[in-house]
């Protein structure tokens, strides 16, 4: 599991999507594999991603379900980016640290 799980509701806030899930993956290989656990776990429940973008190596890898978008980040990439605070308008419905 990668830490610092959040989900943010942008439903009222962008078309881009309804809900952005950020995750921080320690390490290259641990990015991987959220990235095949999410894609399998949807898998499970009918949902097929529309694309995925980015590597691990480059520390952002964003998987597209459409109205679901799930980043998974480095640390460094996490801070360089902070999606939380760009769309800090949203409302951030369940935090994992």
């Amino acid at each position: 599991m990668g830490s610092d799980v959040v989900l943010l509701d942008l439903s009222q806030v962008t078309l881009i999507a309804d809900y952005f899930i950020i995750a921080t993956g320690e390490s290259e290989r641990q990015i991987d594999a959220l990235v095949e656990s999410v894609v399998e776990q949807g898998k499970e429940v009918g949902l097929k991603p529309l694309s995925i973008q980015g590597t691990a190596a480059s520390g952002w890898t964003l998987i597209d379900y459409g109205s679901i978008v799930v980043h998974l980040f480095s640390p460094a990439q996490r801070r360089r980016y902070q999606l939380e605070e760009f769309w800090s308008n949203g409302r951030t419905v369940v935090r994992i640290a």
